[in-house]
């Protein structure tokens, strides 16, 4: 296929350029391409070119919790909002915590993902040898969840800890959130002898408990010169462990998600339960910090954390519902948005949704518009409204936190190695094209 007169959005930079795909590959990036005999041209006039977003957190929920999502399901979806690869979490059931349950995840993903895929070993406080098998070039890397999960993932042992800084080959990622601090909160709240309410979940996880975590995760990082990305980044307090500038020069590195950059605590009164998530939604003064913290490059990378429930698990008492919600499908549309309001670039979106994340985890191939690359791409058309409704939602939970917003822009095609696989409308089926994410070593 020939893209023509599409406004590249691609390193730094936006240039009017066409685009020649041949196979799973760009073949040719220039000023002007002139079709060869039965070529198939794409006028992409008005309309911006993105590299595919990257999305390095996700949960999908297979295997075991597939009455929430499944890999084809939010794959699905996540192509239909310009996501093109994605790494997925391990807490699934069972939880993905050897080297042979991770692989299995791969194999589903092989079958049914739309989108390209990895996915990460989960560490426990007793399976360092399964982490030390990690293999740099195949696995994204290990996720620890410091203080913030159930069952065998829960991992606040310090020798543990120390083990898994010292001894990763991989990529860490961290969940941080401090059990201690959590639990003296909940307990001050109980002394009130009142019912507990969803705007009570930013107090009970509150700055101090993610910055007495994550804090302590980079002094580690630190001691053991160990490559750590700290997910989902909260609060203005904890910002201060982080560094301004360019993603390459940086053993330690930051992440924000689409909805932290979107809601504050007081959308908990229309929203409620929708919008439970751990760490939890916080003040408009620490999403305004975040959204600066994106300008600066403190923030390394924007993900979406997306993680869905069903509609009925949420419809409980704030104590007994579920953390997370879906987000893939409509979060590059809030993104666009946030460049309509002037809070960050085009270019800049590019940087930390598709660049960044290819450096940070040393993609291969992928995450820039570049001739040789795998042609995973987005149009986008920044003049077309786009307004949720439960018709157009993918999400196998078939719920959205943004239902009935209208957004600025609008989603034209997606192709994941040179195959569209999303026209504007629906996803497009067709022997599958995604591949398995591959690395270069460290």
């Amino acid at each position: 296929m020939l893209i023509k007169n599409a406004k590249l959005v691609n390193e730094g930079q936006i240039v009017s350029s066409d685009v020649r795909i041949v196979g799973e590959h760009i073949e040719k990036i220039a000023f002007s391409i002139t079709p060869e005999a039965n070529e198939p041209v794409l006028d992409a006039k008005g309309k911006y070119l993105l590299p595919g977003m990257i999305d390095d957190q996700v949960h999908f929920r297979e295997p075991g919790l597939t009455h929430k999502g499944t890999i084809a399901s939010e794959s699905r979806a996540a192509a239909a909002g310009g996501i093109t690869s994605f790494m997925e979490m391990p807490n699934v059931n069972p939880a993905t915590t050897s080297i042979e349950a991770l692989e299995a995840k791969f194999d589903i993903a092989a079958r049914s993902s739309i989108g390209n895929y990895s996915f990460y070993l989960g560490a426990t406080e007793h399976n360092l040898e399964q982490i030390k098998r990690l293999n740099p070039s195949k696995h994204c890397g290990v996720k620890v969840f410091m203080g913030a999960s159930t069952g065998n993932l829960l991992v606040e042992n310090t020798s543990a800890l120390e083990g898994i800084f010292r001894e990763a080959p991989t990529l860490i990622v961290t969940h941080c959130e401090s059990g201690p601090v959590i639990a003296n909160n909940q307990a001050q709240l109980d002394k009130l002898h009142r019912d507990i309410v969803i705007q009570d979940h930013p107090v009970i996880r509150d700055d101090e408990a993610c910055y007495a975590s994550s804090s302590y995760a980079v002094n580690l990082a630190k001691q053991f010169d160990s490559q750590l990305h700290v997910l989902h980044i909260t609060t203005a307090k904890e910002l201060s462990l982080f560094t301004p500038g360019a993603i390459h020069t940086k053993k330690i590195t930051a992440e924000a998600c689409v909805h932290h950059l979107w809601f504050s605590e007081l959308d908990y009164a229309r929203l409620g339960n929708q919008i439970k998530c751990n760490p939890a939604i916080k003040k408009e003064s620490d999403r305004q910090a975040l959204l600066s913290a994106v300008q600066d490059g403190r923030i390394d990378i924007i993900a979406t954390d997306h993680a869905p429930h069903t509609w009925e698990e949420k419809q409980v008492p704030y104590p007994s519902a579920p953390a997370g919600l879906p987000l893939v499908q409509h979060a590059l549309l809030t993104l666009l948005d946030q460049v309509q309001r002037q809070t960050m670039t085009l270019e800049q979106v590019v940087e930390k949704t598709a660049h960044n994340p290819a450096i940070r985890y040393n993609i291969k191939e992928r995450g820039y518009i570049r001739e040789g690359y795998y042609a995973d791409l987005v149009l986008v058309d920044t003049t077309q409204q786009y307004h949720v409704t439960s018709e157009n939602i993918l999400y196998h939970c078939d719920w959205s936190p943004y239902m009935a917003h209208q957004f600025s822009a609008s989603i034209v095609s997606t192709w994941v190695n040179g195959q569209l696989v999303f026209n504007g409308k629906e996803i497009i089926e067709q022997p599958l094209s995604a591949r398995r994410l591959t690395f270069e070593k460290q």
